[in-house]
Parts: C-alpha cells; structure tokens; sequence
C-alpha cells in the first residue's frame, strides 16, 4: 500500500440494516465470504488501484446511525446503494432514507445500486425486477452523463458465491480513477468492462 496520507478516492457504501454490505466489502477485498457482525457506526478498508489508494467506508445500516452515516458521506466520490434482491422494503428505502445523505458526498458523485443475495433468489419470488433497478440507477445519477459509462449503474450480486462483487468496484474505479493502457499492462489484475470506450471521461472524481 502506498503511503500517501490522502486517498484519491472515497467510496461510501449505504443500505438497510443485514442487507449484507460487509459481506460485499470484505468479498471484494478478502476474495472470500465469511459472516459478518452489524457494523456499529462504519468501517474504513484500503483498497490499491493501480497507483491510486481508495477508501471504502462501511456505514451501519440501523436507523440510529443515520447522522453518523451522513457524516461519512461527506467527500465521497461515489456510493454504493445496496438493497436485499428478496427484500423490497429495502429498494424502497433507498431513495427515501439514503438519498438524502448523499448531499454531503461531491457534486459529482457517482451512485451505483447493487443488489445483494441474488444466490437466495427463487424462481418466481422475484418483486423488483432488473428494470426497475436501473431506473433507479438513473435517477440517482440525474446528475451525470451516463453516456460516458458503458451501462447503467446497476448490478446483481452474491457474496457467497462472488457472482458480481469485482466488477462493481472496477465500475467505480475505472469511472473515477481512469487507467492508462500502460497502467493496465503494469497492474494485468484489472478487469476492463469497457470494450468499447464511448467518451469515457478521462479526469478523476475528486476525493
């Protein structure tokens, strides 16, 4: 890890209570899933991308903590909005509760909604469906010229079985902290979801 006292970018990460934001966390930066305890208050993790040093706060999704969460948002730039697949009180309250806490975050911040626990999804239990996330997605990013990513902010995930985890922070990250083709070559652990780049905007989102 570097050693540079200011990351180049936060990450905040947002959603109800045992929607499994922890478990997403630790799956992307672990490579394996494990239960987790509630988070009380939030969790700070470091990530290495490229030369770029990213933070990745873990927020407690229990309504007691909301001023706290609102704190963390503060800088950030970009959000995970996390929601349970099975559970739509939980889509729900992503604009009504979370929405108004990404005010803090930058003007710029990109906002990307994940569904979690997709591997406890049953066939024909299914209430929101992939459409409705990615109008949600746009909404968020009302914002932001989604032209300039290759797809709407909108995944599916499992942390148990890590269907969807990397490729939701390699979409932050080459959004908002662009590689170049040599910095690619240099770090071969990077998955590029652009295959065929449409204006992608090549200056950082502030930090």
């Amino acid at each position: 890890m570097s050693t540079k006292q200011k990351a180049d970018l936060k990450v905040i990460i947002l959603g109800d209570y045992n929607v499994g934001k922890t478990s997403l966390i630790c799956r992307y930066i672990e490579g394996k899933f494990r239960g987790q305890e509630p988070t009380i208050g939030a969790a700070f993790f470091l990530k290495q991308w490229g030369p770029y040093n990213v933070a990745v706060w873990d927020t407690a999704g229990d309504e007691k903590y909301s001023g706290l969460s609102h704190f963390y948002c503060r800088s950030a730039g970009a959000a995970i909005l996390a929601y349970d697949i099975n559970d739509p009180k939980t889509f729900e309250s992503l604009w009504a509760r979370f929405s108004p806490m990404l005010s803090a975050a930058n003007d710029d911040c990109m906002r990307v909604i994940v569904a979690t626990k997709s591997d406890l999804l049953e066939p024909g239990s299914r209430e929101i469906t992939v459409d409705e996330g990615k109008r949600l997605a746009r909404e968020f990013n009302a914002h932001i010229d989604l032209t300039k990513v290759p797809f709407e902010p909108y995944f599916e995930t499992s942390s148990k079985l890590g269907t969807g985890v990397t490729e939701v922070f390699e979409y932050i990250f080459q959004h908002c902290l662009p590689l170049s083709d040599e910095q690619k070559k240099r770090h071969t652990d990077i998955i590029d979801l652009v295959d065929a780049p449409r204006g992608q905007d090549k200056t950082k989102c502030s930090c």
